[in-house]
């Protein structure tokens, strides 16, 4: 299975922006190993800016503390890659934002660094989305992408941005 390219990934996010605009909502990005790249593919979308507010890229375990309010027990007890922190990254996002729609990635994107609980490859995603009520839905997913560093990021961001045509 070939990674998706460049042309794939924009393509994909040009859907994304279209349906963020029909439904008037605006999307923010946590980012860890994709290290911006989603929000990159969201920029390389002329006219991006009337549905993509920013991202943070918070790479080290103090910068998710310190820009997206996630609790140091979470990274303590769960490790930067798991479900409670990217589920505290999305909505860390939303809250310091406003936006209506966070997307956020953590994982192993190798070469080195995977432990056998967390094999490189292994990425955790969520996405929430601010309900009428102020109220978050969040949903979250473990998935384990083939290949060297480059092609694990895009598999993350092809997934990050799929989900977020599904809704």
């Amino acid at each position: 299975m070939t990674a998706p390219t460049d042309v794939d990934l924009q393509q994909l996010a040009r859907s994304v922006g279209d349906r963020l605009l029909v439904r008037a909502e605006t999307l923010v990005t946590a980012e860890s190993c994709t290290g911006g790249w989603i929000a990159k593919t969201c920029t390389d979308v002329a006219g991006s800016s009337r549905w993509f507010q920013g991202g943070v890229v918070a790479y080290s375990n103090p910068l998710k503390v310190a820009f997206l309010d996630v609790p140091e027990s979470l990274l303590a007890q769960h490790g930067a890659v798991s479900e409670a922190v990217v589920r505290a990254m999305a909505a860390g996002a939303l809250a310091r934002t406003g936006s209506t729609v966070a997307v956020a990635v953590s994982g192993v994107a190798g070469p080195d660094g995977g432990t056998v609980d967390k094999p490189v490859g292994t990425v955790w995603l969520a996405w929430a989305w601010r309900e009428k009520d102020s109220s978050l839905r969040t949903e979250t997913r473990r998935e384990r992408f083939p290949g060297g560093r480059d092609e694990v990021r895009r598999w993350a961001v092809r997934c990050a941005l799929e989900r977020l045509l599904t809704e």
